[in-house]
Formats: C-alpha cells, sequence, structure tokens
C-alpha cells in the first residue's frame, strides 16, 4: 500500500525573509545560469543556495557546492531563517496558473511517502533515469539531510474525495503565496486536524503512486536509505530516512495539464516537404495544410481536435511547408518494438522516434531540442534554428496509468507536467521527526 504521514515541516519564517516570492525557486534541473543569477540576486535567502549552489573554480572534494549548501543550511537554522512546524501537517498546496490563454489550478497535498522499491510494492516510476543527476542529488542529499524539493505524484481518485475532503479543512484560511518567474501562483495551507490526516492516509491506503516528475530525486531517496541502514542509522521502520517529501495530486484533479513536448530537429539540412513526404508515405497519410505560421497553428488546432496518438505535424524549414500525417501501420511498430506493450507502441513519441527518426529518415546524427508551447515551435521555425519541427501530441493520463502499472518506461520526454512544483515552500528532514 502507499503509506503518506503527515510531518512537522521546515518553512521559512516571512517575518525575517519577507515576500515569500523572494526565497522560493523552480527544481533545480529547469534553472539555467541566467535564472541561477537572477535567484541569487532576489534575496540572500533563495532557496537556489541550497537546491543550486553555485560552482566556484577553488572548488575541491570536500570544499564546493554541497558544503555550501549545507552550510547555508545550518546558517539559516541557527538563525530562525527556517524554522520547524510545532504539530504535524498535510499541507495543502495549489497552483494558478495559464497555458495558452486558458487559467487554471492545480490542487494537492504535501506529505511525507514511504519509499517503496519499484516493482515491490505500489510506487510506479513512468521514466527512465540517467546516473549523472542521480550522483548529483546523492551528494546533496548527503550534505544537507534534508528533502530541499517535493517529489511529484500522482494518485487515482474519480471522485476527487481526498483533495475534497483537504479543501475543506482549509476552508476559509488565508494562505501562504508567492509567485514564481512564470506568474504561476502557488498557495499552501497547513491541515493539522488528527481527524482529516487519519482519514485522508486510510483513503490513500489502497491507491498507488504514479511517479509525475522528480524520478532521479526518488532513486536518490532509496540510495541514501541504504547508506544509513548501512551506517546503523536506521534503526526502524519510523526512521525519517525511510519516507520521502511528496506532493500528492489526483489523476482526475480538473487542474492537472500534460503539455506536448514538440521535436526541433538539427541536422537535416535543405530537407523538404517533398523529401519528407516520399519517406513518410509508407506508414503515414500525409496531408498538406499550407505554409508559415497560420498553417502551423492549423496543424496544431487539428491535432488538438483528433485528440489521438495517430496524428503528428511536420513542419520543413527549407520551404516553411507544414504536413498533418497520420498513422496508419502498426503493424510497424510490433516488428520494430516487440518487447514493449501495445499502449507503448501506439504513442506519438514511441512512433515519432522509433518508425519516423530511427527508420523513416534515418536521422541517427540528428540532434533534438523540446519545447512544449506551439509559440516556441514557431518562433524557431521563423529563426531557422532547426531543419525539421515536430508537433507531437500530449500523451494522456490513462497512458501514464496504464505503462507504469506494467513496470513500463514511457519514452524520454513523453510527459511535461505543468507547471513545475517550487522549491522552498516546506522542507522535509531525514534526520528524525
Amino acid at each position: 500500500m502507499a503509506e503518506i504521514r503527515a510531518f512537522r515541516a521546515f518553512r521559512y519564517d516571512l517575518g525575517r525573509v519577507g515576500d515569500l516570492s523572494e526565497v522560493v525557486a523552480p527544481p533545480y534541473d529547469v534553472i539555467d545560469a541566467s535564472l541561477q543569477d537572477a535567484l541569487y540576486a532576489r534575496s540572500p535567502y533563495n532557496v537556489v543556495r541550497l537546491i543550486l549552489n553555485k560552482e566556484e573554480p577553488s572548488d575541491t572534494e570536500t570544499h564546493n557546492r554541497y558544503s555550501r549548501a549545507a552550510a547555508f543550511l545550518r546558517d539559516w537554522l541557527r538563525d530562525g531563517i527556517l524554522t520547524q512546524d510545532s504539530a504535524r501537517a498535510l499541507y495543502v498546496y495549489h497552483q494558478e496558473f495559464e497555458v495558452e490563454g486558458q487559467r487554471h489550478t492545480r490542487k494537492g497535498f504535501l506529505a511525507r511517502v514511504r519509499l517503496e522499491r519499484f516493482g515491490e510494492g505500489r510506487i510506479y516510476p513512468h521514466e527512465e533515469t540517467l546516473s549523472g543527476p542521480k550522483a548529483d542529488r546523492l551528494k546533496l542529499f548527503r550534505a544537507t539531510g534534508m528533502n530541499l524539493s517535493p517529489i511529484f505524484g500522482l494518485y487515482p481518485d474519480d471522485a476527487n474525495r481526498v483533495q475534497t475532503l483537504l479543501d475543506q479543512a482549509v476552508g476559509r484560511a488565508l494562505p501562504l503565496q508567492a509567485t514564481d518567474h512564470l506568474g504561476v501562483v502557488s498557495r499552501l495551507w497547513p491541515v493539522t486536524d488528527q481527524h482529516v490526516i487519519s482519514t485522508v492516509a486510510g483513503l490513500m491506503a489502497s491507491r498507488p503512486i504514479f511517479i509525475a516528475d522528480g524520478h532521479h530525486r526518488y532513486e536518490t531517496a532509496l540510495r541514501y536509505l541504504d547508506e544509513r541502514r548501512e551506517a546503523g542509522e536506521v534503526r526502524d521502520a519510523e526512521a525519517a530516512a525511510n519516507f520521502v517529501l511528496m506532493m500528492l495530486v489526483s489523476m482526475s484533479d480538473p487542474g492537472l495539464v500534460i503539455l506536448p513536448t514538440h521535436r526541433l530537429v538539427s541536422g537535416l539540412p535543405g530537407l523538404s516537404a517533398e523529401q519528407l513526404a516520399s519517406c513518410l508515405r509508407p506508414a503515414f497519410h500525409l496531408e498538406t495544410v499550407g505554409r508559415g505560421e497560420q498553417a502551423a497553428r492549423e496543424v496544431g488546432e487539428l491535432i488538438q481536435a483528433d485528440g489521438t496518438q495517430q496524428v503528428l505535424g511536420f513542419g520543413t524549414v527549407a520551404d516553411g511547408v507544414w504536413q498533418l500525417a497520420r498513422f496508419q501501420a502498426p503493424e510497424r511498430m510490433a516488428e520494430l518494438a516487440p518487447d514493449h506493450s501495445p499502449t507503448w507502441r501506439d504513442l506519438a513519441v514511441a512512433v515519432l522516434h522509433v518508425l519516423v527518426f530511427g527508420h523513416l529518415l534515418r536521422a541517427d546524427s540528428a540532434s533534438y531540442r523540446y519545447v512544449h508551447l506551439l509559440s516556441e515551435v514557431i518562433d524557431a521555425v521563423a529563426q531557422a534554428a532547426c531543419d525539421l519541427a515536430v508537433l507531437v501530441p500530449p500523451a494522456r493520463m490513462h497512458h501514464v496509468e496504464q505503462i507504469a502499472g506494467q513496470l513500463e518506461k514511457m519514452p524520454p520526454k513523453s510527459t511535461y507536467f505543468y507547471p513545475k512544483l517550487l522549491s522552498g515552500l516546506v522542507f522535509n528532514t531525514l534526520k528524525g521527526n
């Protein structure tokens, strides 16, 4: 079963740091150098100093970005910049945001979740992980002994019973509020009512959890737990290292948005619409929509209206032509990816990378950039920043549930849950709670 716990979070003392917006940050893996500089300048207490401390030329094996993060954390705890809540709580977390002109509010809650190894419990990954980020995060875990950022988990709840209960518990209480660099408004309420907490824990006990974002940090938490056990520091099942900080969102939440991840392909110089069509015709029915920005928008609208994984949009930068391609050869995917499930083979991004890039175009030497908004694709094409632009439909929640539930991993860049969760709203200690 998925086991969740209330906890005593460490949080910023706003009397010491001022506006919460000044000290929060997005996850470390979406912070580039310019944003890192901006976050450093925003406040001497911005959480970026913990989650992504700057590298220095004088860094050594023992004095480096991780030791500096640990020093900042110790200083902030000593000086009362961060203080621990007196009561165990679940933390209701709403994010209000805009995508393509539409407003949404995603609702969830922050809790500690008992760690389980993949394949041995009810927590499932849906993406592959890389060794580099895990090694980086493990060093930070060791240095700080703190969950500095939440993992993003999804759970099935068709009636949204869990979140409804928590939102009722919050009532009309005023939230803590922060606005990030993208204009996303985050609101946070602690819920300390023990009856509500126990009821939520009971409702969650029978539900699986699918990791939406934070796979590297989850696997790192498992590795950290193993290390602490070997060191004799995990004395029982209640030891803090057995748990990890997680944001939990119902898969039926109306504000849960999965953005598509469009591909901008370089390394195919001079590729024309006719050359592309010649390569794709054995497996696709092709329709030329037009040229330029308006055609790109029409292709995007057609993909959205179709609502399936069977259509892709291709824009050849050399001639500005946009084509809509409807997949018509599922037997080819069965031949090329026999070890994967039919649901995996039906994904548009699987068809794109396995069949189109891997066999029809033979784009082995191509390079890829990934964007999520149609406007980003249009800008890249206008600037000739790629040779081929590909619009893909977003994966749906049932794809995540079916594929992850079979212990299968989705192809890279299959999902983008927008917006990212903020770091700096709550911290969870791994040294006792």
